[in-house]
């Protein structure tokens, strides 16, 4: 199973993605924690990541780009704000230039991460991205953040697998 609730809440700025997955907590923490299954998940399956950078610490960066169909390349970057493992992090997310540098003309979002064993070889995922205002909550939304976050937990499962 993978993605089971989805809620936008234009009032508090908030979209929020729910997904239990069938094994236990520690192993989903792996996701986030090793680069390389970071990186089978983190695009959509037309936009796979290579992650470039991976300090996973409050305070750390995260660097990485997304290969589109056509070889076009998407940068973005995460600055790490919290990070209790196995059970939550916390960071800004948001676009970047060919060296990682932060696109100040792109929106950034906070994205915080919860985690939750639901029983001994299940374990919830929620996933809540705060935007800064409404327009910008709308325009990732129109550029396809939804579907895309919706793809790439889809292919989680995967991960957890191998």
């Amino acid at each position: 199973m993978t993605v089971t609730d989805v809620r936008k809440d234009p009032d508090t700025l908030t979209l929020t993605i729910t997904a239990t997955f069938d094994a236990p907590l520690k192993r989903v923490w792996q996701i986030w924690e090793d680069p390389r299954q970071l990186e089978r998940w983190w695009g959509p399956p037309t936009y796979p990541a290579t992650v470039v950078e991976h300090d996973l610490r409050a305070g750390g960066r995260v660097t990485y780009f997304m290969t589109g169909p056509e070889g076009d390349r998407h940068h973005g970057w995460w600055s790490v704000r919290s990070v209790d493992g196995p059970h939550s992090l916390e960071f800004d997310d948001g676009f970047a230039d060919e060296q990682g540098t932060p696109n100040t003309a792109m929106p950034t979002t906070v994205i915080r991460v919860a985690l939750r064993a639901t029983g001994e070889e299940t374990t919830e995922m929620i996933v809540t991205s705060t935007f800064p205002s409404r327009a910008t909550m709308e325009q990732l939304i129109a550029m396809g953040m939804l579907e895309g976050i919706i793809a790439a937990a889809g292919q989680i499962p995967q991960v957890l697998a191998a």
